[in-house]
């Protein structure tokens, strides 16, 4: 995404042993949202996040089959800047297990892209999907990338004060892609492809008494391609911002955890 990279509050400091530096009310279930006006006449979604029981442990298969068994779709379908017209297809599925989100992307779009393959690379330059969320404090959000083999970029921080997740923590992270995982130059024709995530808790390395069921947060979901032969920028949440930006907390919508 534009602007992603690059004083914390000293408070935050303290808590970077597993990090390093680098580059009103609406409602929904199962796929009904209803939207209302904010001061700034921004319509603001909220989105209720389930609670499936997995029965003990899951590998990234049955949380698949959960996943699409239990919940219904969501669309990132919202184009804010004119000067990228392009809109390709996309949708997601997003629930939580335990100590695990689970959420599931699923994309049609005419050309597709992966050539980063470094954990923390810019796979914003690729077909890419991201999910943005913040907690509630002080504007600080986790965001997280994923191109469509599934390399994984995580930060954390404020707009413009960012920081990476440590790769070993970000490994953490299971992904299957309906791609493959290998890297590939553009392939133009129209594409379809899905990306099933498994994100634990532990992810949230600067937040270590998270806890998911009952938690208010707030976040947005995107599709991007910076380096494709069209680039585009989607939207969950509107963005009110005159240039494609995605660090836009003060844009997110609102997420509630069963």
């Amino acid at each position: 995404m534009i602007n992603h990279r690059r004083i914390f509050l000293k408070k935050f400091m303290a808590a970077t042993s597993g990090i390093y530096l680098g580059s009103q009310s609406s409602e929904a279930y199962a796929g009904t949202i209803k939207q209302s006006s904010t001061q700034s006449n921004t319509n603001v979604k909220s989105l209720i996040i389930k609670s499936i029981d997995c029965n003990g442990n899951f590998d990234i298969e049955k949380a698949d089959q959960l996943l699409e068994k239990n919940t219904g779709f969501q669309f990132i379908d919202l184009i804010n800047w004119k000067s990228f017209p392009y809109k390709p297809e996309v949708k997601f599925k997003m629930a939580y297990c335990q100590d695990s989100i689970f959420l599931k992307f699923y994309v049609s779009e005419e050309n597709i892209l992966a050539n980063v393959t470094k954990i923390n690379g810019d796979v914003c330059t690729d077909s890419c999907v991201e999910f943005f969320i913040s907690l509630g404090r002080d504007k600080t959000y986790y965001n997280f990338e994923l191109n469509c083999v599934g390399v994984p970029h995580v930060e954390y921080g404020q707009k413009g004060k960012r920081i990476q997740v440590d790769p070993e923590i970000v490994k953490l992270i299971k992904v299957k892609s309906s791609l493959g995982n290998q890297p590939f130059g553009e392939k133009r024709g129209g594409h379809h492809w899905e990306l099933m995530i498994v994100i634990p808790k532990t992810c949230f390395c600067f937040d270590k008494n998270l806890t998911l069921k009952g938690l208010n947060a707030n976040a947005n979901f995107y599709k991007c391609g910076d380096k494709t032969s069209v680039r585009h920028y989607l939207t969950w949440n509107p963005v009110n911002t005159p240039n494609p930006d995605f660090h836009q907390p003060d844009f997110y919508g609102h997420l509630t955890f069963e």
